[in-house]
């Protein structure tokens, strides 16, 4: 039987991702300390890897495709292909940023201010190239974590990844610029790309996986509407494309259905009952392909 070998992250994208892969109808299980996790479709083989040397495997050929974010792969200077971009990450899912910050009492207001100085990080090859760039001279050393305790004891400035800045606030550190977005890829190595069984496991799954991601904060609405007063009900509903009207059994009333984000029900089923909707019906949802 042909098999795909998958990379997935270990660490703190682990249950994320996991939670992904079950919503797009993927069942994985093992312990957290197994390195090859089980999963309920036969084609497949995991393994779980840190995601800072995915990129890495994946170019060698060791895997046929990864997950990891995008700038792992630019730190490695890996050449992979991109399969597509999974916008989600461990607490939310807006993008995660490298960014500069020092010591709230840092004279170290921009990058030039960096002459000199020594900077801790965990992405040193993403640092030395925004360094370069910027034609600043500056010692990077490598930080095995806790990255916010070595400023400034020992180190000048930090370029650490946050989502939110709230640790970084919590001890006590200012950011000074962002380096770089990233967010979560599936890609592939190239050979396994080009063989056509390999690109269409890998392109089913990335469906699968997009469509659970884009399912993540929709809901379902589906309500029966009088005629009189259908056109009114059609304007309240915001939706991915026309809602979705047909007549019922009974003459004059139509069932209505459409997708929604969820953060807007609870403002309009109190409009939609008060415009006429009858049997308002709330789903919740695992993909949405668009």
């Amino acid at each position: 039987m042909k098999k795909l070998i998958i990379g997935l992250p270990k660490g703190s994208l682990q249950d994320s991702t996991f939670a992904l892969f079950a919503k797009a109808g993927f069942n994985i299980s093992g312990s957290s300390r197994s390195y090859f996790p089980s999963i309920d479709d036969p084609e497949i083989e995991l393994r779980l890897l840190r995601p800072q040397e995915m990129s890495r495997y994946v170019e060698l050929g060791m895997l046929d495709a990864g997950i990891a974010g995008l700038d792992w792969i630019e730190a490695n200077g890996s050449d992979v292909q991109d399969v597509c971009s999974l916008v989600y990450s461990k607490q939310t899912k807006r993008p995660v940023r490298w960014v500069l910050a020092v010591p709230e009492k840092s004279s170290i207001q921009s990058v030039k201010d960096l002459e000199g100085k020594r900077i801790a990080t965990e992405g040193v090859g993403i640092v030395e190239r925004w360094l370069a760039k910027n034609g600043v001279k500056a010692t990077v050393e490598f930080s095995w974590g806790a990255t916010e305790v070595k400023v400034p004891d020992f180190a000048d400035a930090i370029v650490d990844i946050t989502e939110t800045g709230s640790s970084l606030r919590a001890h006590n550190l200012r950011i000074v610029d962002t380096l770089m977005e990233s967010y979560t890829k599936l890609f592939a190595n190239k050979s396994a790309w080009a063989d056509s069984w390999k690109r269409s496991k890998l392109e089913k799954i990335a469906l699968l996986l997009t469509a659970a991601l884009n399912a993540s904060d929709k809901v379902l609405l589906k309500m029966n509407v009088a005629a009189k007063n259908i056109d009114l009900v059609k304007k309240l509903l915001p939706a991915l494309h026309s809602p979705t009207v047909s007549g019922l059994s009974d003459a004059g009333w139509y069932a209505v259905e459409t997708v929604v984000n969820e953060s807007v029900v609870r403002e309009i089923i109190p409009e939609l009952k008060a415009a006429g909707a009858e049997g308002i019906i709330e789903i919740g949802l695992n993909k949405v392909v668009v």
